[in-house]
């Protein structure tokens, strides 16, 4: 599905008005009526209030304003509180709130905080508000009467509706710069808006529902893919072919490299998974002290075992590990790889050496941290990265918070800075492409928070490289198969208690569903 940036969907209303000669004013009564439909079918039970609607001066503000009529002429009890003076609204905003005066409402002004206060003070015992305070053009941080009334909306029992995207989040990439309103749903405009599908911005959006306000289908298709929420279509055109008279050899050979005393069940997760994404053949390269183990669970993984250190791999394995990769079609290395200084440089010549598309994930991210010269040896290779927020942290050299703080962002950058698919993990995770392309991920809840989730992708996205996908395709397929897989087990298991090998049996069954379900 298509997210938008600010810019992209001011330049679709741009088009639509110019190019496609629909007035502005149509677009703001379409997109007023539609909210206005949505809340009255939504909230029925609420009917007839008392509503409040809470409007700025600029075209989010006219949305409400239109809004604030509709539900009058259904016979709802609307109180609309216009932060600024009327004579500050202009353009299409200033019509719609002349139709609304003219139609028998009320406008209650309130410029400032003092006048604001004892405004909300008297609307406290509304049963539904509406935040049509600022829109996609916000630039900065809301302050004054603004983060008073975003305040004052968080702090009520009554549901609130978000107008195109709750106040105070960032359209285009869902950061949140001061306050925020936190709605229970957000009714947007034509296409969703990057801001409210990755956090933090998604968490604050609630339901989220999308109406149409006439913007004519060709100038629609016209806008940018640039940004994508990865769903159940999405994926389904990702799948590689499987054809009739294929054999094991057909889909792939993956090589894993992980593995080290105490972390052999990464080794044996990441490996199993690459047989369940789809590949013909998976061997697993481990420190020689855990072969055995590593072989025990895993009946249908070659094993390959080389010499270590202390438990983990050494240097002196790196002839071996080229021999190894030597007719393999993709590798996968990291999962309890350990923190030795052997096996870090290990990772980084091998990286360095090998032509091979790789997914990297965990202590071999670790090993490149403050190496950016592999990333340059490797630019022209196909090379995804797996981190979670703290990893990719070590390899910005910024804090978690920072990162997290506008995800798009980070990822965006970093993939495009060293010419790798950035795959940052987490809630609604994000794949960058070195083009700057993001894939914003549709599928997954909250009870995959758990040990060897990680794993489990890295064999994923691995068996998918080797089954011969691009590693923009593989990382998007593989992030969604994985949350899928999750999400099908969250009736048996609900939001605690999943544990990652729960997800190996479900992984063929997740992508054979998409074959199976296709939407009407």
């Amino acid at each position: 599905m298509r997210v938008l940036t600010a810019a992209a969907m001011q330049e679709l209303d741009r088009r639509t008005i110019l190019e496609a000669g629909i007035p502005g004013a149509v677009l703001m009564e379409n997109a007023g009526s539609g909210v206005a439909e949505v809340v009255a079918q939504r909230y029925a039970v609420l009917h007839p209030g008392p509503v409040l609607v809470l409007c700025g001066r600029g075209n989010n503000g006219g949305d409400g304003f239109v809004i604030a009529r509709h539900l009058r002429a259904a016979g709802w009890q609307v109180r609309l509180v216009l932060l600024a003076e009327r004579a500050a609204v202009a353009g299409d905003a200033a019509g719609m709130l002349d139709r609304f005066v003219q139609a028998g409402g009320e406008v209650v002004e309130a410029p400032d905080a003092a006048r604001l206060e004892p405004v909300l003070a008297a609307a406290a015992g509304s049963r539904l508000c509406i935040d049509a305070l600022l829109g996609t053009g916000f630039a900065r941080p809301p302050e004054g009467v603004m983060a008073a009334a975003i305040a004052w909306l968080n702090g009520q029992p009554a549901p609130v509706v978000a107008v195109d995207l709750p106040s105070g989040v960032d359209a285009s990439s869902g950061c949140i710069p001061g306050v925020a309103v936190r709605a229970a749903l957000t009714v947007t405009f034509a296409c969703p808006k990057v801001g409210l599908v990755s956090y933090p911005g998604a968490g604050l959006a609630g339901d989220l529902v999308t109406v149409p306000i006439g913007i004519p289908a060709p100038v629609a298709a016209a806008a940018p893919d640039e940004f994508l929420l990865v769903d159940a279509d999405e994926a389904r055109a990702l799948l590689p072919p499987r054809p009739a008279d294929g054999h094991k050899g057909t889909f792939g050979h993956l090589l894993v490299v992980a593995g080290s005393t105490g972390k052999s069940g990464a080794a044996v997760m990441a490996s199993a998974a690459g047989l369940r994404g789809g590949a013909g053949l998976v061997t697993l390269a481990c420190p020689a002290g855990m072969q055995a183990v590593a072989a025990a669970h895993l009946v249908e993984v070659m094993t390959a075992p080389l010499p270590e250190v202390a438990g983990a791999l050494s240097l002196q394995a790196m002839e071996e590990l080229l021999a190894l990769s030597d007719g393999k079609q993709a590798v996968a290395i990291g999962p309890g790889l350990g923190l030795n200084d052997e096996t870090a440089a290990l990772v980084r010549r091998f990286l360095k050496e090998t032509p091979l598309p790789v997914v990297v994930d965990a202590d071999a991210l670790n090993a490149l941290a403050a190496h950016p010269e592999v990333f340059a040896c490797r630019r022209g290779r196909a090379t995804v990265l797996t981190p979670h927020p703290g990893e990719m942290a070590r390899l910005c050299g910024r804090s978690v918070a920072g990162i997290q703080a506008d995800r798009v962002a980070a990822a965006r950058e970093f993939a495009a800075a060293h010419g790798v698919v950035l795959v940052l993990k987490g809630a609604r995770t994000v794949t960058a492409c070195p083009d700057g392309r993001v894939r914003i991920n549709g599928s997954g809840h909250p009870g995959m928070a758990s040990g060897g989730m990680g794993d489990i992708l890295t064999g994923l996205i691995g068996g998918l490289l080797a089954q011969g996908m691009t590693p923009e395709a593989a990382a998007a397929l593989g992030v969604y198969l994985h949350g899928l897989a999750g999400d099908r087990l969250r009736p048996l298991y609900g939001d605690a208690g999943l544990l990652a090998t729960d997800l190996l049996r479900e992984l063929p069954i997740a992508r054979h569903s998409l074959l199976k379900e296709p939407s009407c």
